[in-house]
């Protein structure tokens, strides 16, 4: 079960770190097709840099050792950013499947990382 869960969670974190340091340099990047989904769903071309440099240093968070509440934030961030860009995308009536499966594909990603992160990554707010 341990080696399981393991392998689930490297996997799981693999492909969100992936996918939020590609997303998150194209923002930072203005990259045109990120460019036109930003403007698409509405938001300002600064919004980009907000969240871009946000996902980059959550990676970083969520890969490196100890600092176990960061990497909470980490994770609820980017599950608010995901959850928030398909509902953005479903708002405006955007129901592509690039517009809905990213999002919910790395939503899923941040919740099978986070529940089978190892014991060490975790707080234990019991017995504090």
């Amino acid at each position: 079960m341990e080696k399981r869960n393991k392998i689930i969670y490297w996997i799981a974190t693999a492909l969100l770190a992936f996918g939020m340091l590609v997303s998150g340099f194209q923002q930072i990047l203005h990259a045109n097709e990120m460019a036109g989904m930003v403007a698409h769903l509405g938001y300002p071309p600064y919004f980009m840099d907000i969240l871009g440099v946000w996902k980059i240093l959550g990676v970083v968070a969520i890969l490196m050792p100890g600092f176990k509440l960061v990497k909470e934030w980490a994770y609820a961030g980017f599950f608010f950013a995901m959850t928030g860009a398909l509902i953005s995308h479903l708002a405006i009536g955007d129901y592509s499947v690039k517009g809905i499966i990213g999002p919910i594909m790395q939503s899923v990603f941040v919740i099978l990382s986070w529940y089978f992160r190892p014991a060490e990554r975790k707080i234990n707010l019991i017995g504090q």
